[in-house]
């Protein structure tokens, strides 16, 4: 099994929108892959419920998002499937940094 977990910072405001709507988008969106995607197992995303405001660089991240892959070739298929992409181009929009790590268990 493959674990693919992902941390974001948000922009204050982006796209029309506060970093809190556009990480509800976000977590909308991860959540909606769910079924979608072969050898994906499970998918789970929120934001940071802390005290300070999403996107103003206080929180050391406002996203998660954390997965879990049947095969790494399974994680290679997520990664460049047609839903994900869409979410990825979204994503670059309105984030300011990015952390990731992949391990297998």
């Amino acid at each position: 099994m493959i674990r693919h977990i992902v941390f974001w910072k948000l922009k204050v405001e982006a796209e029309g929108a506060s970093a809190k709507e556009n990480g509800q988008k976000m977590v909308d969106a991860f959540h909606a892959l769910e079924g979608k995607i072969p050898g994906l197992v499970s998918i789970e995303s929120g934001l940071n419920f802390g005290k300070a405001e999403l996107g103003n660089g206080d929180v050391e991240y406002d996203i998660a998002l954390d997965t879990t892959f049947r095969t790494k070739e399974a994680l290679d298929f997520y990664q460049g499937h047609p839903e994900h992409q869409a979410i990825v181009a979204f994503v670059k929009k309105v984030v300011t940094e990015r952390r990731a790590v992949d391990f297998e268990f």
